[in-house]
């Protein structure tokens, strides 16, 4: 395959996959949002936008944190290269770019996507239309993993798919969590208050965890139970050992396809070995906000081996 080609499936279903973490976090900000005051609202909406990396973005163009600010600066603005509009609109790009390496079936979940939420962002989006939005960037994100699974011969193609989908993944649910832990409560004294359980809610909102963490912890809430989910249960598929079982897996087989493994795979392993030797107590003595920091550098090494490793055209 051609290292351009790779290039495009890579990317393709990274931003797929960074569009529908962003939808549930919106969604889960504006959840909170509703549940506070209008300076708690302001700060909600603020910690969303400090999570997604825009704030300086977001201040070039705007004086305050309102929803329907923020929502469709993130959604939809011209100001934000950085949307999710865009982010669709570049999946779309790198599939139509690699058509001839796509099932007919990916391709036209890709590209019915991109025209829904293309037509359902033409306007700015309120507040009544923003859950239907959202959902519809959560459905067409589905459809193509779904299409994906069931229509793709597990080449190297298909592996460059699911190696895009889950470092992305593993890169998303560590900026979350680092986020609440670090930036969103105003001081330490508010650790275990009202607002210190309903920013952790938040969080398992956005990532789907919700369910598994009350299953796990019969309702409790708190810190380090979440951080044990998302870190190192290897069972919830957004946490970091889910995610690098899987990424893992695709980077050998792309490994053996092509006859070497390469600095990827060692990364790969060396990681996978730090997850296993940590426990949530280790993690937490030494500074969970250290441990994200250095996970999120570590999954930004690999993503450039895999780039330097397979040739992909900048």
């Amino acid at each position: 395959m051609l290292g351009r080609t790779a290039s495009s499936i890579f990317w393709m279903y990274r931003y797929l996959e960074r569009a529908e973490n962003t939808a549930r976090l919106l969604e889960a900000g504006a959840r909170m949002a509703l549940t506070r005051g209008a300076d708690g609202a302001e700060d909600e909406w603020r910690s969303v936008i400090v999570t997604l990396g825009l704030r300086k973005a977001y201040e070039a163009a705007h004086d305050v944190y309102t929803g329907p600010q923020v929502c469709n600066f993130v959604l939809r603005d011209a100001d934000n290269a950085e949307s999710v509009l865009k982010m669709v609109e570049s999946a779309r790009n790198n599939a139509r770019a690699s058509r001839t390496s796509i099932t007919a079936e990916v391709w036209e979940a890709v590209n019915e996507g991109w025209m829904t939420l293309k037509g359902a962002m033409a306007r700015p989006v309120r507040d009544a239309a923003l859950g239907e939005v959202l959902r519809q960037i959560r459905r067409e994100a589905t459809l193509v993993r779904g299409a994906t699974y069931g229509s793709m011969y597990r080449n190297d193609i298909y592996h460059f798919a699911r190696s895009g989908t889950y470092l992305e993944r593993a890169d998303n649910t560590a900026r979350i969590l680092d986020v609440k832990y670090y930036l969103l409560l105003p001081s330490y004294s508010y650790v275990g208050s009202t607002l210190d359980s309903g920013q952790w809610d938040n969080v398992l909102r956005s990532l789907s965890g919700r369910r598994a963490h009350r299953s796990l912890n019969a309702g409790r809430m708190d810190a380090r139970g979440i951080a044990e989910l998302l870190i190192l249960d290897g069972r919830f598929p957004r946490s970091f050992p889910f995610c690098y079982e899987a990424l893992s897996d695709n980077l050998q087989a792309l490994a053996e396809m092509h006859g070497q493994e390469s600095r990827a795979n060692t990364l790969m392993q060396e990681a996978k070995n730090k997850l296993a030797a940590a426990t949530i107590d280790t993690i937490f003595d030494t500074g969970l906000h250290e441990f994200l920091v250095n996970f999120i550098v570590g999954n930004q090494a690999i993503a450039t081996a895999i780039a330097e490793d397979y040739l992909f055209a900048d």
